[in-house]
């Protein structure tokens, strides 16, 4: 199962570079975007219940979809780049292990530990 998994997040982060490809943006933009969304992970500075929150929120496809209908929707193409970034984002974290956060620890995700933490 977990391979399984994995194809659909590479699947899912292929067809974010084929979305970016429609876009008017130049190539070095996707690479230079796709690392943004960890800008989230600043909320573990006040204390790890608000670093899951500002993380998962960041990290969530809800808002990547709500942010997608919003590009769709008024034709906006920094809309659509946006959300074309959070899925990317979100599908290049969850090939690498890395899910959304519980509250008690950046290491605990929906998809188990992560990092080297003791057992």
């Amino acid at each position: 199962m977990n391979v399984l998994l994995k194809l659909e997040e590479a699947a899912l982060f292929i067809l974010c570079l084929f979305l970016f490809s429609l876009l008017p943006f130049a190539w070095w933009w996707f690479p230079a975007l796709l690392l943004v969304p960890d800008i989230a992970m600043l909320g573990y500075l006040i204390n790890p219940k608000i670093g899951a929150y500002t993380y998962n929120l960041f990290h969530h496809r809800l808002p990547a979809a709500t942010v997608a209908c919003c590009g769709l929707y008024t034709g906006d193409v920094y809309w659509q780049l946006a959300a074309i970034i959070l899925f990317a984002h979100i599908s290049m974290d969850r090939l690498m292990g890395y899910g959304l956060k519980y509250e008690d620890s950046f290491h605990h995700t929906h998809l188990g530990m992560t990092g080297k933490v003791s057992k």
